[in-house]
Parts: structure tokens; C-alpha cells; sequence
């Protein structure tokens, strides 16, 4: 970590990249805690609340950089990513032009600027065969085109020399968008019998609690490489009890179905899942003293936000 004498999101503008996505989505509330509207960009120029925003196609060489450089922000926030880990199995180059070449060209364009730039990356950087949990000095090996293609990018990002820092995430969600515990939600009002991973160990985190530690975070100074996850572990089967007892309890759900524990053997996917997905956050607390709690409560605040959307 560095100390920066002040804080770059009050710098000059903020770019942020991804704004319609589940992570975006989230960073845009965090900062508008702060009394900050960034400049949003997004892939067709459209955000699902109606607003509109840049357009920029991450998959065309050079269009992000020439966005950084009209923009001229003081913070990029890269939430944008190809993140089809199944479709990435055989759409490879687009992949790779999305998670390692256009980051490696934002990473560019904004130390050419003096921008500072937050981005993140993944679990699937490992191979998944730890026993404890990952550390950032621990050696990546991907077993998937997204993992590989989520490593360039943070490796191209650092050997650009840009000032940036960089969150490895894992099993994120929200109460919007494409995610696990929604998923779960609409099966389990559809069927009384479901059958979920329990050979895959993670720690399931909420889209809102990466955005606001990863801003504080990056106010205090955080530079580098950082695991960004919630405190205690899960299986996607325990994970999938906890959503639907949770539901249940606050009438989001008539009745839980019966989750029947498989082994990833049983649901072949194109791409391999890491069985071990644990990210030890310790350098991040002692670093910018930013901590994440355990995950069922971050389940907990997730929930009491669908039950305060109206029905």
C-alpha cells in the first residue's frame, strides 16, 4: 500500500466502466453515498433503470482507451467483463480481448492520464485445488478460458504501470440481475425437488459489500492485488438451504423445496468450476482495515432487500 495524500474520487471525474451490470449497478449507489456521479459507460449505452450512458464495445481494439482519454477521469472503476465462463470455452478470443486486451489498454491510457484504476478480477485464477484459503502469493493456475483470460487481464493491468488496484471476487450476487440466489428463488417457486454442487467450497458475496469496501478500500490507500470475500465458507447445496429457509421465513417463498446434494461429476458444465474457491482477505484488513463479515449475513441483507421490493 501507498499513501496517497488525498482521496482520488474527489480528484476529477469517475469513469465508470460496466454501469449496467451487477457489480456496476452497485458501484453507482456506493458512490452516490459519496456525492459522486460518475460517467458511465456501458456496452449498447443503456442501464436498466431507463438512464443512458456511454456506449463503448470493450471487443474493439482501442475503444476503451479513446473513452479514458475523452473522458479524462481521475478514477476508472472496471466493472465490465466477459463473464460466459461456459460460452468463453469456445468464444476464446473475444474472451481475451474483453478480460485481458482492453484492460491491458485501460491500464495504459489511464498512466498516460495519471488515472487511477479499480478492477476485478476472479477466484477462477486458481485451479481450485487448495486446502486453505488462497492468498494473493499463492500461484494461479486456471483450468478455464475465462480463469486464463481474468489473469491476463490482471497481469496486463500490472505490467502497464498504471496506479491501480486490482479485487479477486468470488460466488458474487444481488437482489437484481443474473445470479445464483435468483436463480434459486425462481426454480424454487417452480419445483418441489432440486438437485446442487456440494463439492464446490466458497464464500458467497454480496455485489453491494464488494462496492462499498472496495471504494473505501481504495481510499485508504489500497494499491496492488487484494482478495475481496466475506468471512467463513459454503457449498452451492448449503448455500442453496440458507437462500431458501431465508426466503421462506420472510414469505418470499411458499414452501422450500427438497436440495439434494450432487457431485460436480454429475453436472457436467463446458468450462471447469474451481472446487475450492476460498479468497483469504487478511492483506486487505491489514492493509486499508477494510473487513467483510460472514456471508449469511451478507445473505441476510440480501434477502431483506427482495423482501422490500414491491410484489
Amino acid at each position: 500500500m501507498s499513501a496517497h495524500a488525498s482521496n482520488p474520487l474527489t480528484r476529477g471525474p469517475v469513469l465508470l466502466i460496466g454501469a449496467d451490470g451487477q457489480l456496476g449497478t452497485e458501484l453507482r449507489k456506493a458512490l452516490a453515498t459519496r456525492g459522486i456521479a460518475p460517467v458511465m459507460s456501458s456496452l449498447h449505452g443503456t442501464l436498466p433503470d431507463g438512464g443512458t450512458a456511454r456506449a463503448c464495445n470493450l471487443s474493439a481494439p482501442g475503444a476503451l482507451a479513446a473513452l479514458v482519454r475523452d473522458v479524462a477521469p481521475a478514477v476508472v472503476l472496471n466493472a465490465a467483463a466477459y463473464t460466459a465462463v461456459d460460452r468463453a470455452e469456445s468464444d476464446v478470443e473475444l474472451a481475451r480481448r474483453v478480460n485481458a486486451e482492453a484492460v491491458g489498454e485501460l491500464g495504459e491510457a489511464a498512466k498516460a492520464l495519471g488515472a487511477t484504476v479499480v478492477h476485478y478480477s476472479t477466484d477462477y485464477v486458481f485451479a481450485g485445488d487448495g486446502t486453505r484459503p488462497y492468498r494473493e502469493d499463492d500461484a494461479p493456475g486456471p483450468v478455464s478460458v475465462y480463469g486464463r483470460t481474468k489473469l491476463e487481464g490482471e497481469q496486463a493491468l500490472a505490467a502497464s504501470g498504471a496506479d491501480a488496484v486490482t479485487f479477486r471476487l468470488a460466488w458474487v450476487y444481488a437482489a437484481h440481475s443474473a445470479n445464483f440466489l435468483r436463480t434459486m428463488l425462481r426454480v424454487g417457486a417452480e419445483r418441489d425437488h432440486l438437485r446442487v454442487v456440494a463439492d464446490q467450497i466458497g464464500a458467497p458475496t454480496p455485489a453491494h459489500w464488494i462496492a462499498e469496501a472496495s471504494l473505501k478500500a481504495l481510499e485508504a490507500g489500497a494499491r496492488g492485488l487484494y482478495h475481496l470475500a466475506p468471512q467463513g465458507q459454503t457449498s452451492w447445496h448449503t448455500y442453496a438451504e440458507a437462500i431458501f429457509a431465508g426466503a421462506v421465513s420472510r414469505g418470499l417463498l411458499a414452501k422450500a423445496p427438497s436440495v439434494e446434494a450432487i457431485a460436480s461429476s454429475a453436472y457436467p458444465t463446458p468450462a471447469a468450476r474451481p472446487a475450492w474457491s476460498v479468497l483469504d482477505s487478511g492483506k486487505l484488513q491489514r492493509d486499508a482495515g477494510v473487513q467483510l463479515p460472514d456471508w449469511r449475513e451478507g445473505l441476510d441483507e440480501v434477502l431483506d432487500q427482495l423482501t422490500a421490493l414491491p410484489r
